[in-house]
C-alpha cells in the first residue's frame, strides 16, 4: 500500500494520485536499505577490511584515528613498517571489490477490482468511493448527463424564450398579426391572376369545340348579304357592310368560355374573288359577360385570303360585337365583305375536339 503524504489515506501500489485528496504520490515508493543478507558471500562491504585485519592505531570500522597520517604519505609508510615489525603475523590485505546493490523486488499486490465509475477525462476505471482519478487526478463526482430531448422539444428550445406577458410577447403577437393580414391581402390580390393563369393553362391543354350563336344582327347591311351569312358555314357568302362603323352582333343564351375566334375576310377564299370587294383590316371586338362585365380588344387582320385566329380567353360570354374600323380596297361601288366568323370554346371532359386550340 502507498500512503498519501498529504492526508494519510492508503492507496494501492498502482495509483499515481491519492483517491481522497488528489495529491501526487510519486512515480514509485522509496527502495528499502539493503540488509546484510543481501550482500553476496565472500565480499566485504565498503569501508571494511579483511576480518581480523585492523591497522594498528585505527579504530574498528577502518576509520582513521584523529591525528593519524593520511594514507599514501611517508609518515603512513613508516607507520606501516613499524606495525609489521611489532606484529609479524600482520600481512597486507588487498582491498575488497565494492558489492553492487541488488535490485529490490517488491511483492506484487493483486489488482483490486475497479468497480467504480470510469474517469470522465481519461476513461480509467476506478474503485467505488474514490473522489479523484488514480491516473490523472480528475474529479470523479461529475453532474449526471441529461438524456437527449426529442426532436420536437429541441426545436422549441432553440427558439428565443420570452417571458409571458412581457414586451417581447406583445411584439411577437403583433408580427404574427401583420403576417396574417399580409397573407390575406396578398391572397385576395393574387386570386384573380392565379385563376386566369389556371384557365389559360386549361385552354392550352384542352381541346376546342365550335359554338353557334343563337341570334345574329347587324347595324347595317346590303340586300342579299345579311349578317346571318357570317355563321352559315359557306365560304362564298358574306355579310356586306355598307361603310366603316357598321357592326354585327352575336348573342348566346348559354354563357360559355370563349377561347378564340376564327375570322375570314373578303367575298371568297379565291384570290380573284377575294379582291373584288373591300376587306376589313381592323375590327373592334366587344365581349360582354353574363354579369355585364365588358371586354374590349382591337383586332388587326391581314389582307389575305383564308381564316385568321384570334385568341381571347374570356369566361361567361353571352354577347360578341364586331365593328369595322378600317378596310382595304374601298372605292365607289365597293362594299366591305366579312365572310365567316366562328366562335370556339374549351371542349368538355371526354368530348372530342373539333379543331386546334387558337395560339
Amino acid at each position: 500500500m502507498r500512503t498519501c503524504s498529504e492526508c494519510g489515506a492508503d492507496n494501492t501500489e498502482g495509483d499515481d494520485f491519492c483517491g481522497n485528496c488528489g495529491a501526487y504520490l510519486g512515480w514509485s515508493a522509496p527502495a528499502p536499505a539493503a540488509s546484510a543478507s543481501d550482500v553476496p558471500p565472500g565480499t566485504v562491504p565498503p569501508g571494511t577490511g579483511s576480518p581480523g585485519a585492523t591497522a594498528p592505531g585505527a579504530p574498528e570500522g577502518g576509520v582513521p584515528a584523529a591525528g593519524a597520517a593520511p594514507p599514501g604519505t611517508a609518515a603512513a609508510a613508516g607507520a606501516d613498517d613499524g606495525a609489521r615489525q611489532a606484529d609479524p603475523d600482520l600481512v597486507a590485505v588487498r582491498p575488497a571489490r565494492p558489492a553492487t546493490r541488488r535490485p529490490v523486488v517488491r511483492p506484487s499486490t493483486p489488482e483490486t477490482a475497479q468497480n467504480g465509475p470510469p474517469c470522465p477525462r481519461c476513461g480509467t476505471p476506478n474503485e467505488s468511493g474514490r473522489r479523484f482519478c488514480r491516473r490523472c487526478a480528475a474529479p470523479l463526482a461529475g453532474t449526471a448527463v441529461a438524456a437527449p430531448l426529442p426532436w420536437w422539444r429541441s426545436r422549441r428550445r432553440s427558439r428565443r424564450r420570452v417571458r409571458a406577458g412581457g414586451s417581447g410577447d406583445l411584439v411577437r403577437r403583433l408580427v404574427m398579426l401583420l403576417l396574417l393580414v399580409a397573407l390575406v391581402f396578398g391572397g385576395i390580390r393574387l386570386f384573380p391572376a392565379a385563376r386566369a393563369f389556371y384557365q389559360k393553362t386549361r385552354d392550352k391543354l384542352g381541346g376546342v369545340s365550335v359554338v353557334a350563336p343563337d341570334s345574329v344582327t347587324a347595324s347595317a347591311s346590303l340586300p342579299g348579304h345579311p349578317a346571318a351569312d357570317t355563321v352559315d358555314g359557306k365560304s362564298n357568302r358574306y355579310w356586306a357592310a355598307p361603310a366603316l362603323g357598321a357592326s354585327v352582333t352575336f348573342r348566346f343564351h348559354t354563357p360559355f368560355r370563349l377561347i378564340g375566334i376564327l375570322i375570314t375576310t373578303g367575298a371568297s377564299p379565291d384570290p380573284a374573288a377575294f379582291r373584288s370587294q373591300a376587306r376589313a383590316t381592323v375590327l373592334d371586338l366587344l365581349v360582354d359577360e353574363a354579369n355585364g362585365t365588358p371586354h374590349e380588344q382591337t383586332l388587326r387582320l391581314n389582307d389575305a385570303p383564308g381564316s385568321q385566329q384570334v385568341r381571347t380567353g374570356i369566361s361567361d360570354v353571352v354577347e360578341v360585337r364586331l365593328t369595322v374600323r378600317e378596310a382595304a380596297g374601298t372605292g365607289p361601288g365597293r362594299h366591305i365583305a366579312l365572310g365567316e366568323v366562328e366562335f370556339r370554346e374549351r371542349a368538355a371532359h371526354g368530348a372530342g375536339a373539333t379543331g386546334p386550340t387558337p395560339g
